[in-house]
């Protein structure tokens, strides 16, 4: 992802791509973006939560159950005791015991801990249910939060001061790294979700993510060195802002891969992988939707796609499912 990223962004630097052919590629990106997002991401989210949330369940029954026999068989022992004869333990006879013998009270002890499992269940799933779609919206938020952040701050460090006659007293350089900070913090977004589909163990999902993020990626650091070209900005300090640009999404895989498969999974109740496909989820239809594909129609008139770009769009979507048909949990 590095090395992909970072020769992606000496593209401009070496040779003069035509603006058509970066269009198709950032529109097959956005695509994929979402193809990746709704067809593998999300249902992998929800698959991990709920095989959790399963396993939880089961345990939490079988404690339950062992809990209830050894009270059985303490009424058992006392009976044995008070009675002074011995009770063989024989399944068959601690049955018939049970249902002569004990009270009222612990005739359904069997049947106790399915109730409490039924319970605990009903329980996780009303709060599987909303993690779900709460996770998939603090993901578009997030996203959305930092994508006006950085607008904000281009606005309010433009490179000429006015006074209150509108005419310039100061002239200044353009702070040429809010570009490189806005596309940071995208890029972590994307190691999140890169890490989080990593700790799954699923090699098809690591792969279709893999691919949908360098496809968003390269034109992104493809576009950041034409914005600091353009801005005249020296080729060494350009390459600075692309090595760092390279490495957010790969440090930021790696330290969420870290995260989800320390401790901290079993410090929660729901399962920290599943809620973080989520959470990229959301960041992955946002960057799509909301950010690479309208400004991809801003440059027509009519603000549509053209046909090949409708293509191109429609191919990307419908890539993650093909990739993901012949994968079974």
């Amino acid at each position: 992802m590095f090395l992909g990223s970072y020769l992606s962004g000496l593209i401009p630097l070496a040779f003069n791509l035509s603006e058509t052919k970066m269009r198709y590629v950032t529109v097959l990106g956005a695509g994929l973006l979402v193809g990746t997002a709704l067809a593998v991401i999300i249902p992998e989210g929800v698959h991990a939560l709920y095989m959790s949330e399963l396993e939880t369940n089961q345990m939490q029954t079988q404690h339950e159950f062992h809990s209830d026999h050894k009270i059985v068989r303490r009424h058992l022992n006392q009976i044995e005791h008070d009675v002074k004869v011995p009770i063989p333990h024989d399944p068959k006879i601690d049955n018939d015991i049970k249902g002569d013998i004990l009270p009222p009270a612990h005739q359904h002890t069997a049947d106790r801990p399915r109730e409490l499992g039924s319970e605990i269940g009903h329980k996780h799933s009303d709060t599987t249910h909303s993690a779900i779609g709460v996770t998939l919206i603090l993901g578009f938020v997030f996203m959305l939060i930092i994508d006006n952040c950085g607008s904000r701050i281009i606005r309010h460090h433009g490179n000429q001061i006015l006074d209150s006659s509108n005419t310039i007293i100061i002239s200044k350089p353009k702070p040429t790294w809010t570009a490189t900070l806005g596309l940071v913090v995208h890029a972590a977004a994307d190691g999140i979700a890169l890490g989080a589909a990593s700790a799954t163990s699923r090699f098809n999902v690591e792969l279709i993510v893999f691919m949908a993020i360098m496809l968003h990626k390269a034109p992104a650091a493809f576009g950041l060195v034409s914005f600091l070209m353009s801005d005249g900005v020296d080729r060494k300090r350009i390459r600075r802002h692309l090595l760092v640009f390279s490495l957010a999404a790969p440090l930021m895989a790696i330290f969420t891969f870290v995260l989800l498969k320390s401790r901290i999974r079993d410090t929660y109740s729901v399962d920290s992988t599943g809620l973080a496909m989520l959470f990229s989820a959301g960041t992955f239809l946002f960057v799509a939707t909301v950010h690479v594909l309208p400004e991809v129609q801003s440059h027509y008139e009519d603000r549509q796609f053209r046909a090949i770009e409708l293509l191109i769009l429609i191919i990307g979507c419908c890539f993650p499912i093909i990739l993901s048909m012949g994968h079974k949990h």
